[in-house]
């Protein structure tokens, strides 16, 4: 179990392609398959949020590690969790986001990290501008 968000630096810096994903865990998804929730279609791979930092990102890391697990906080069914795991990059799915194959799970993050990256990502970005970018971009494309 991971409780801070220093421990998921630390992991960036040993190797590249984390990501984190909301589910029932890798057992689960073993059982389930990855399937595209909307339209019930198999999909090659689950679907997972990448915690590399993109190149163009100049602020410190943990800045988006903070924001990828705030603003990727998926819908929480019951039974469900945060968990870390590397994998093979098969495609994306309809968001954008990767689907991963040849899972390798790292670790479950404790609801405290999610909490702590939530306060994070709140104190250090003015999310009333975001509501108003996000309201902005919709008027724009009625």
């Amino acid at each position: 179990m991971l409780y801070q968000l220093d421990d998921i630096e630390r992991l960036l810096a040993e190797g590249p392609g984390l990501h984190v994903r909301f589910s029932r865990g890798f057992a689960a998804d073993l059982e389930a398959g990855g399937v595209d929730a909307e339209t019930g279609l198999r999909l090659p791979g689950y679907a997972a949020r990448p915690l590399d930092p993109e190149p163009w990102w100049t602020l410190p890391t943990v800045d988006w590690i903070a924001r990828q697990l705030a603003r990727g906080s998926y819908p929480r069914h019951p039974g469900s969790f945060a968990w870390l795991l590397r994998g093979t990059v098969a495609g994306r799915d309809a968001d954008g986001e990767p689907l991963l194959t040849d899972v390798e799970v790292v670790g479950r993050l404790a609801d405290s990290l999610l909490a702590d990256a939530e306060r994070l990502w709140r104190s250090r970005f003015d999310s009333a501008l975001r509501v108003r970018d996000d309201e902005q971009i919709l008027a724009a494309h009625a």
